[in-house]
């Protein structure tokens, strides 16, 4: 085979059978729904890029099944494919992709399988632009020298369909002379590191070593490991990791010892409407896995076994979350201290690209000690780049003397929130649900509050209590638009003087929606958490679920005098 573990061959998916690696390449070929399904579930094909393309192929095999003189019974395919989406849960690309090909099942099994194979053609392209990008940012926190790096399961061709997400990141590092050894956890109880990443790293010519998986700690302390290097099944809103069961011993030890902690993956990986990791269900696979081995038994008979295939690694241990779009999470923080311009740029053509930016519209800013890098004005946000800045104070939010753009009109929303908060950076945007839905609940002549509750989805938005649960309601502020939008940053900066608690998240009626955090990619996941809240509430017709009410009190007008408004949804 080539560089692609996938492919389909005259009405079938044709791989690599993984269970056979290292002894054998032996081609698998699947014709059928149920082949498809199993070889999933028997990890024949794994890794979460993988399984969803297979899945999706699976999905023109189930299309084509239930054709009949060229009419589809769509139930029937579609009963079909949430077998498929439901063969493995943790992984968020098995349902996916299923769901993305699943518009095409009534346009029939062409349709279903041109789409298919724009995702298998877009897999590499995604693979290799990670890849680089994770290149990249290693060779910028690791020391100048060919880098001793530790990866955990697999991350290559198999894991996806081609080239790899972070074993992609080696082969990258690799061709720029930039890799003295990888050393392999062996990755139990399946030996997926052992098997198959070794199987890998030694088809590319990548020197390694393999150790067993709680050897990896000892290395760290002993200075045998630069950066940790490894993939993900799904990365929630919040930031948090789920990966190959291990992941999260590794992530503890790279953050005692201060070495780099990198995911690797694909967009498709990244759930921005899964709040945290504790939402995550981490599948649990068979006990016959841990009481031995190649047909071996090891243990006593009637052992019990806790055997889950996945652990989740919170977000505060992970230093980034690389994807094809580059810094996502964690690591734009990095980004900005360096170039903040660039990093702005990087995430406001992305925002524009969901049509969150759409023209000139919106703005994005990260702190610089006493001033603030923002966005200029009236540029699109789609051809911005990294030298279309302007640097502001953030006291008075005048722009500092002789530079060539004008700051954003809403430099003062920026500044009000620098001045209230530890924020490092903000984003204002205009993503459709939240922005319609705070419109619907706002005042024309006064702020008002939409309290949006019984979501999940909440903890993305708002701090854990000191009993260590969370809140199950979000209070979302929302503003007047004024015309004179100093006023509006006036009610921004008044209110939250008087809610040092509130959520970092607040809305503008019919002016879009603005959040912050701890560096631009945290308060970039936080405007997509707060729009896929709104869409699932709107989505569910629940408009229950909202309460504007009067209980957002803001002190403001030239006199002082407290403000407050009630108003509903219709």
């Amino acid at each position: 085979m080539d560089d692609s573990s996938l492919i389909w061959d005259d009405g079938a998916l044709v791989t690599i059978d993984q269970r056979e690696l290292p002894h054998e390449a032996l081609e698998l070929r699947l014709s059928t729904v149920e082949q498809v399904i199993d070889a999933i579930k028997t990890l024949a094909i794994r890794g979460a890029p993988a399984i969803g393309i297979a899945g999706a192929f699976g999905v023109v095999i189930a299309t084509a099944a239930h054709t009949t003189d060229g009419v589809v019974d769509v139930a029937r395919a579609e009963a079909d494919a949430a077998r498929i989406a439901d063969a493995r849960p943790t992984a968020v690309n098995l349902a996916w992709a299923v769901r993305r090909v699943l518009t095409k099942v009534p346009l029939g099994a062409e349709a279903v399988l041109a789409e298919t194979l724009t995702m298998l053609a877009e897999d590499g392209r995604v693979n290799r632009a990670a890849a680089t990008h994770a290149a990249d940012l290693v060779q910028r926190l690791c020391p100048d020298r060919p880098l001793r790096v530790l990866t955990h399961c697999n991350t290559g061709r198999l894991a996806t369909s081609a080239f790899g997400t972070a074993i992609g990141a080696m082969r990258v590092l690799s061709e720029r002379g930039a890799i003295e050894n990888v050393l392999v956890d062996e990755t139990r109880p399946l030996l997926q590191g052992a098997r198959l990443t070794a199987w890998e790293l030694a088809e590319a010519g990548i020197p390694y070593r393999l150790t067993i998986d709680s050897a990896a700690a000892w290395a760290m302390a002993t200075g045998q490991v630069d950066c940790v290097l490894v993939g993900a099944d799904r990365v929630t809103a919040n930031g948090d990791v789920a990966n190959k069961i291990g992941t999260y011993g590794l992530a503890i030890a790279a953050h005692h010892h201060g070495i780099p902690f990198i995911v690797v993956a694909p967009e498709s990986t990244r759930d921005p409407k899964m709040a945290t990791g504790a939402d995550i269900v981490v599948e649990q696979r068979a006990a016959a896995e841990v009481t031995g081995f190649g047909g071996a038994t090891t243990a006593p008979v009637d052992t019990e076994v806790f055997n889950p295939a996945f652990d989740v690694t919170p977000a505060e241990l992970v230093t980034a979350v690389v994807t094809e779009l580059g810094v996502v999470y964690g690591t734009n923080a990095e980004r900005a201290e360096g170039d903040p311009g660039a990093a702005i740029a990087d995430i406001a053509r992305e925002l524009y690209g969901r049509g969150w930016m759409p023209g000139t519209a919106g703005n994005i800013s990260v702190r610089t000690g006493d001033t603030a890098v923002i966005t200029g004005s009236g540029l699109s946000k789609g051809e911005l780049t990294g030298t279309d800045m302007v640097t502001v104070r953030i006291a008075d939010s005048a722009p500092i003397p002789n530079q060539q753009r004008k700051p954003s009109a809403e430099t003062t929303i920026h500044t009000a929130v620098y001045r209230t908060t530890d924020a490092a950076a903000v984003v204002h945007i205009h993503p459709p649900y939240a922005t319609t839905t705070a419109t619907r609940a706002g005042s024309p002549d006064a702020p008002t509050t939409l309290r949006i509750a019984d979501y999940e989805l909440i903890k993305g938005l708002v701090a854990k209590q000191p009993d260590g649960t969370y809140p199950s309601v979000l209070d979302l502020p929302v503003f007047p638009n004024w015309p004179d939008v100093a006023r509006i940053g006036a009610d921004i900066e008044a209110y939250l003087l008087e809610n040092p608690t509130a959520a970092p998240i607040l809305a503008i009626a019919g002016h879009g929606i603005t959040t912050w955090g701890d560096n631009l990619s945290q308060a970039r996941d936080r405007a997509e958490c707060l729009e896929a809240l709104c869409e699932l509430v709107v989505r569910a017709g629940r408009p229950e679920a909202f309460t504007a009410s009067d209980c957002l009190q803001v002190a403001r007008n030239d006199q002082g005098a407290i403000r407050t408004r009630s108003s509903r949804l219709d």
